[in-house]
């Protein structure tokens, strides 16, 4: 647990401004370093303080200066020991937040067990794996909405939501959704930098196609003051940028769900060509029932039910996501090539197996 101390602490001070080799070189000659952050939302502090411990300081770490107790357990499993507040400062709030969450989500100093490996031993991947296997069999070479149908039976037992990010070709999905059952959840990632195209269009689905509960996931607002202020993340580490808004508020969402069905298919891109209808990944069964369809069976699917298009498609955009890393495409590239176009990336990482969000 994150102790408390009232009043200044002996020890080197150094803002947690100042450049890395500097405070390993203070840290090498004490064993007691107090970090002091300017702002609460500045995450320098985290960093430091993780890397001082990766890199084997065994002193003491205490923080100080513009910090939280909200910040309580991140200041912990960051690596700091104690956090130095004023006099009269609320001690049971920062024991209150250091001990408010059960689960984390990526592995640190502590032993907190990670929301994937909390997920993992709660559901069983030998059942589930046996599970898919079994529905790969039954509905090979049958159609979407009877892949969909094979989920959905009530004799599995399944507590199925849907991932759909309104996009370019989710209207297929989300109509064979609400054609079986239009009361399954279907969760929205609002990463706050959607195509304002986008948000109208999911109105105008939603509407549509009757969908009765679609659940709009934002980014924690602590972390995206604390790693994202300005709003410009995704300028130097789109990885992050996609961890903060899309990864993490899905883990959140989905914890009640064993379940997922997705719209990916593997023509989409080299990292989906081996794609099943039915896989586990993270102990959720994801379930993909267009995992076969090419770009024109979508078109005709979408001709044939007259269902209404993204408006961005007809400006070249084949695969939407967030305004920052999407442009749109020639005819000769994949539906995925403007997506972090000139970036060595091609998924955000919510189909990814195993996954840990970085610091």
């Amino acid at each position: 647990m994150l102790q408390t101390l009232e009043g200044v602490q002996n020890g080197p001070r150094l803002s947690v401004t100042t450049p890395l080799e500097e405070v390993e070189a203070a840290a090498a000659a004490t064993d007691v370093l107090v970090l002091e952050f300017d702002a609460f939302r500045d995450g320098r502090g985290f960093s430091l303080a993780a890397v001082l411990r990766e890199r084997g300081y065994a002193g003491r770490l205490i923080a100080a200066g513009k910090v939280l107790p909200d910040q309580a357990r991140y200041l912990r499993r960051s690596g700091f020991d104690a956090v130095e507040l004023a006099p009269g400062a609320d001690t049971a709030a920062w024991a209150r937040m250091d001990q408010a969450f059960s689960g984390s989500y990526q592995p640190a100093v502590d032993p907190a067990p990670t929301i994937w490996q909390r997920r993992r031993a709660a559901s069983n991947d030998r059942d589930l794996q046996a599970l898919a296997d079994r529905l790969n069999r039954e509905t090979e070479g049958k159609a979407a909405s009877d892949i969909l149908k094979a989920a959905l039976d009530p004799a599995l037992g399944l507590r199925i939501g849907t991932i759909s990010s309104f996009g370019a070709e989710s209207a297929a999905l989300l109509h064979i959704v609400a054609e079986t059952d239009p009361n399954v959840p279907v969760v929205f990632l609002e990463t706050g930098q959607h195509f304002l195209q986008t948000l109208s269009y999911r109105t105008q689905l939603t509407k549509a196609l009757g969908l009765t509960d679609v659940r709009l996931v934002t980014p924690d607002a602590n972390e995206k003051a604390t790693l994202d202020a300005r709003d410009d993340l995704w300028k130097t580490d789109a990885d992050a940028c996609c961890d903060l808004r899309k990864v993490r508020p899905l883990a959140r969402a989905t914890v009640g769900f064993n379940a997922l069905i997705t719209g990916r298919k593997r023509y989409q891109a080299a990292t989906r060509a081996a794609l099943k209808p039915f896989e586990v990944l993270d102990g959720v069964l994801r379930i993909n029932p267009l995992a076969d369809w090419d770009a024109d069976a979508v078109e005709a699917w979408l001709e044939a039910h007259d269902l209404p298009r993204h408006p961005l498609v007809e400006q070249g955009y084949r695969s939407i996501g967030c305004w920052p890393c999407t442009r749109a495409v020639e005819d000769d590239e994949e539906a995925r090539a403007g997506r972090w176009s000139g970036m060595d990336k091609v998924e955000c990482g919510i189909h990814l197996g195993k996954r840990q969000v970085a610091a």
